[in-house]
């Protein structure tokens, strides 16, 4: 049971799977026309971002591993949640190497 928030001009500008009691919330029947195109409009718009931050994520780690290899800055200087988060990232891409789904050497531009 979709719920939807509408704008000045009556555009879908938010939605709910559970009933919202605030003004300005109304029911909507999930086959309408008008929310599948703002469902489909939100999901394109969040897998663009999401996209974007797996490739600054990438980006991020090398360069972090750049500045390893080049001792401008050490591995245990790095706080404990982002050693851990480094060495978890640096085992998943060599099982994705070991594995041939990942491919280093494509450019992202």
């Amino acid at each position: 049971m979709p719920y939807v928030l509408r704008d000045a001009d009556g555009k879908i500008q938010a939605m709910s799977v559970v009933s919202v009691e605030l003004a300005g919330w109304e029911y909507i029947e999930a086959s309408s026309e008008e929310y599948q195109d703002f469902l489909e409009t939100s999901i394109s718009e969040s897998s663009f971002f999401r996209e974007s931050d797996i490739q600054l994520a990438r980006v991020l780690e090398d360069v972090v591993s750049l500045l390893i290899d080049r001792d401008v800055i050490r591995f245990t200087d790095l706080p404990a949640p982002a050693q851990k988060r480094l060495v978890e990232r640096q085992t998943l891409r060599m099982k994705g190497k070991q594995l041939d789904i990942i491919d280093d050497e494509t450019s992202l531009f």
